[in-house]
């Protein structure tokens, strides 16, 4: 009989393509995919043994840090495959946020020459006067109260969270039943994570909800507090956070938020030393919007207005934007 030589029957052929498979996926990504699950797993399991604080601090960097990966994840990572990067970003840990309207929208965010705009930007803070005009002197409150970096802290997650749900209520209860089938896979998704938490771990779903994802919410809400504002220039549009070690890594580097939005495919791991390279031609062309770390946010904005809730010229001026 004759030997079959290596290479026939496709042997070869698998092993490197077994070889290729692996080199496209970003480990560093992997390994801190299975450290948030890990981490968020182990917490939930020991939380009724460890003080509350302990599982309250744990508990809401991993949600935080989860948001931070989520968005990763929408940018094409951590593998060649869509469906597999999105099941990776899919578990519902923060519960009142569907994964693929998140991303959406997140994509939508990135149109980058309608930064800010009122309507047209999904993650703009900003206002048109008709819709500011139209939330009455209690609305109109609690947003100038969530222009300080405190009131951000304390009422943006309820807000967020809110405003968000009422919107999705109005369009799935809307003659076209928008986005009903995202809800009613996020619904399992969730269902999953609370029988976990509470039939598994046995912790109270209050404690989680106001234990763990609000405060959460809140840490996540640092980064974006102060990452955009108004201008008539695109680039100007978007701010820099330097010398944050231990934020920098929660955010997953989104704190050099102009370096993201310059390079929104580039793996958070590589985002440093690029921003080191390009830094001077990123500070030149946001007019120098830069902070020196979240103590400096912090100290310019705890108490103070970091911009009034109006957009300053209604909307968003229009602008050619150079092709990446």
């Amino acid at each position: 009989m004759k030997a079959l030589k290596a290479g026939e029957f496709g042997i070869v052929n698998v092993s490197r393509a077994s070889k290729s498979i692996v080199r496209q996926l970003e480990w560093p990504t992997m390994a801190l995919i299975v450290l948030i699950y890990g981490g968020w797993l182990a917490i939930t399991w020991y939380a009724t043994v460890l003080p509350w604080w302990l599982v309250t601090l744990i508990g809401s960097i991993l949600i935080a840090w989860h948001s931070s990966l989520q968005h990763e994840l929408i940018h094409g990572h951590p593998t060649p495959w869509r469906a597999i990067n999105r099941a990776l970003a899919f578990p519902p840990l923060s519960l009142w946020l569907p994964f693929e309207l998140y991303r959406r929208s997140h994509l939508v965010h990135h149109r980058d020459e309608r930064l800010t705009d009122p309507l047209d930007d999904p993650e703009s803070y900003y206002w048109t006067q008709e819709h500011w005009e139209r939330l009455g002197a209690f609305g109109r409150l609690l947003l100038h109260l969530q222009t300080t970096l405190l009131g951000r802290l304390m009422i943006g997650p309820a807000w967020n969270i809110g405003h968000f749900l009422n919107a999705e209520f109005r369009l799935v209860l809307g003659p076209k039943h928008a986005n009903i089938r995202v809800w009613m896979i996020h619904i399992m998704g969730c269902a999953a994570v609370l029988w976990w938490v509470h039939t598994v771990c046995g912790l109270s779903l209050l404690f989680y909800f106001f234990g763990i994802v609000y405060p959460g919410t809140s840490l996540l809400l640092v980064r974006s507090f102060a990452e955009h504002r108004a201008a008539n220039g695109i680039a100007e549009r978007t701010a820099i956070v330097e010398n944050a070690p231990v934020f920098g890594l929660l955010f997953l580097y989104n704190n050099l938020h102009a370096a993201h939005h310059a390079a929104p495919m580039m793996p958070w791991y590589e985002i440093p030393a690029w921003y080191r390279v390009n830094r001077a031609r990123l500070i030149e062309e946001n007019g120098g919007l830069v902070y020196d770390g979240y103590l400096d946010v912090a100290r310019r904005y705890f108490l103070r207005r970091h911009d009034r809730p109006e957009h300053p010229t209604n909307r968003a001026p229009y602008a050619p934007v150079a092709p990446r």
